[in-house]
């Protein structure tokens, strides 16, 4: 077999959009979530890094970096691309932390690392002399046992968890060993209250550790990005909490740095009716915007033939036992492979371009082929607002994905 070579596919300007489904990019929305991140750096003295395990879209990364200050990673491919396309210069970090390394791989991990966290005391105690022989700090995850989180799916502090360590006295006895730590507690917290609150049980629980600490980092989850929230408090609210501990405070922003910043963009090819209307659109939950599948949520609509509209999914207008509402479903197999339910003001029709909103978190790094069904092409707007399809893909991709 003769493979493709990715970048004959890649990054070419083009005044007209590929075929759908894509993923649309908007990088003057992404720079506008940068500015907020980097107004609250400035406010509150802390450090933001790029969480790749949300978005790692490299071919926006130049757009990014003026505002952050490096990238946080979940794994060893991870912690590379961050090296690579983000990091590697002088005011640049690249942070690794995996919930468990393997020997064969934690020296590769630590060549591209400023900072290394161990999600256990027992990788610690295993790896930490490789660090200290390339002058890596080493930091360890806490779990205080307390979250912000409504899914049980995404909740580091649920029953039995295995993120991070939570026994004070075991902690309290490798601080020689480590010169931070990271506690991520949040998911999707739009409340300033909610995470003081929880900031403040952290700092009853683990305050003496945190004295002795040179950094910490608090992880993402916190949607201070919402036009609503009071980033001011916020600033002020970690700005305190570094000045009483001594310590350089990080935050991990994901879903933050490119909220409302991607859509998919997709394309009706049959329309049906079972009680309600139904369109089958050229994309899928399951392959590209898995967790809606996962967390059974519905996507937002942001446009419909190019028109911007805002239209949230019939459960959350109080519409959802219309009888002319209508399902937008995914052309996979599975019977749950549903966008949403809709209240339209007019009936989709073949061939109706439909954009899905808040589709670059969590979307593109978890993509995949189930059913074979097309892969969308990812497509940047540029601030100059030319068009720039960063990457296609083709069957020669599914194919070399199976064996």
């Amino acid at each position: 077999m003769n493979s493709v070579n990715p970048s004959s596919k890649a990054s070419k300007v083009s005044s007209q959009l590929p075929a759908t489904p894509y993923y649309l990019l908007d990088e003057a929305a992404i720079v506008s979530n940068m500015q907020i991140i980097a107004r609250l750096c400035e406010l509150s003295g802390a450090k933001a890094l790029l969480a790749l395990k949300c978005f790692a879209t490299w071919g926006v990364f130049d757009a990014m970096q003026p505002y952050l200050h490096g990238t946080t990673s979940s794994s060893l491919n991870e912690v590379r691309l961050g090296f690579e396309t983000f990091g590697g210069a002088q005011d640049k970090e690249t942070h690794a932390y995996s919930v468990a390394y393997s020997s064969d791989e934690i020296d590769e991990v630590l060549s591209y690392a400023d900072k290394i966290i161990f999600n256990s005391i027992s990788q610690l105690s295993a790896f930490k002399e490789q660090a200290y022989a390339q002058n890596i700090p080493v930091g360890l995850r806490l779990n205080p046992k307390t979250s912000n989180s409504s899914f049980i799916i995404a909740d580091p502090a649920r029953p039995f968890s295995r993120l991070g360590e939570h026994d004070k006295d075991k902690i309290a006895a490798v601080l020689a060993d480590i010169s931070g730590v990271m506690i991520h507690n949040n998911c999707e917290n739009d409340s300033f209250e909610a995470f003081s609150d929880s900031l403040a049980d952290i700092e009853a629980k683990f305050g003496d550790v945190l004295a002795k600490l040179e950094w910490v980092s608090l992880g993402g989850g916190i949607h201070f990005i919402a036009p609503d929230y009071p980033l001011e408090k916020l600033a002020d609210r970690l700005k305190s909490f570094s000045e009483k501990y001594g310590v350089q405070v990080y935050l991990e922003p994901g879903e933050a740095s490119i909220h409302s910043a991607g859509t998919l963009v997709t394309t009706v090819l049959d329309t049906l009716h079972n009680e309600k209307n139904i369109a089958v659109v050229d994309a899928s939950i399951e392959a590209h915007m898995l967790d809606l599948l996962i967390y059974q949520e519905s996507a937002a609509i942001a446009a419909i033939n190019d028109e911007a509209v805002d239209i949230l999914p019939a459960a959350e207008s109080c519409n959802q036992q219309a009888l002319d509402n209508t399902i937008v479903c995914g052309r996979s197999c599975l019977a749950g492979d549903i966008f949403g339910e809709y209240a339209l003001a007019d009936k989709l029709k073949v061939g109706d371009q439909i954009s899905f909103a808040n589709a670059a978190g969590y979307t593109m790094v978890k993509k995949n082929w189930f059913n074979g069904v097309n892969m969308p092409a990812i497509v940047i707007r540029r601030l100059d607002g030319s068009i720039d399809i960063q990457r296609e893909f083709d069957y020669q991709d599914y194919k070399a994905s199976l064996s």
